[in-house]
């Protein structure tokens, strides 16, 4: 590769990384996944989004051959990888085909089946940490447009600790700054130091949680974004610990 090339890739990484740790279900696991995406070889496609494309053809690779036989009545692999991709990585229906490998009309019907799929998956108990009044209320009627049970909203640090004590969320869904509130990342270490549950972060910086220094969460969504998004993120975090399905 040539230096552009490997600056490229390097700019596409921290995108690789969210993509196979929401595919996988862990942090650890994905990022397996994208170590071994990189020794196999990335070969970057044409155009201006050519490196991210060719690091996401790479990692469904990896993750093919890292997966078990899938559960019945689960996401098919390659379900989960289309709504990925067009819902959190923000990737076209027919890239995405390409960068699986399929013809655009299957990969259509599979992203249909799976988004029926996805309407069908049991509800979580959610409690939502955002400071931001309104934004916290557009997330409340898009966790429950979701199917999901709001069990609770804090605006600080210490409301998300007492809220999750007292209701035991099955999954949380937080903003990184909470202003006067407090740090949302110290509010999740707080809850998860004393409950093991699912974590999406919400933010309009997702890189600077994916740089690969110091501790990283597994499920990190983009400010603005869209319903289907947060509809496959919640959906891949609570089913955090189901195997990785093939289809």
């Amino acid at each position: 590769m040539s230096g552009s090339d490997d600056a490229a890739l390097l700019a596409a990484l921290p995108y690789a990384r969210r993509f196979a740790r929401a595919l996988a279900g862990t942090r650890e696991q994905g990022d397996a996944i994208v170590a071994a995406a990189l020794r196999g070889g990335v070969a970057a496609r044409p155009g201006a989004n050519g490196a991210r494309l060719g690091l996401f053809a790479a990692v469904a690779r990896a993750a093919a051959d890292a997966a078990p036989e899938p559960a019945a009545g689960s996401l098919t692999r390659e379900g989960r990888m289309l709504l990925l991709l067009t819902a959190l990585e923000d990737v076209t229906l027919e890239d995405a085909a390409a960068v699986l490998g399929l013809p655009a009309p299957r990969a259509r019907a599979i992203l249909d089946a799976a988004r029926e799929r996805l309407r069908a998956a049991h509800a979580a108990r959610v409690l939502i940490i955002e400071d931001e009044p309104i934004i916290a209320m557009d997330l409340r009627q898009l966790v429950e447009g979701a199917g999901h049970r709001v069990v609770g909203v804090a605006a600080s640090e210490d409301a998300a600790v007492a809220i999750a004590e007292h209701e035991q969320p099955g999954l949380v869904l937080a903003d990184v700054n909470l202003g006067a509130g407090g740090d949302g990342a110290a509010a999740v270490a707080r809850i998860m130091a004393r409950h093991a549950v699912p974590v999406i972060f919400v933010t309009a910086y997702p890189e600077r949680l994916l740089t690969g220094l110091g501790v990283e969460p597994a499920f990190v969504i983009p400010k603005p974004f869209e319903p289907t998004t947060l509809a496959v993120a919640t959906f891949q975090a609570v089913m955090r610990g189901a195997p990785l399905d093939v289809g």
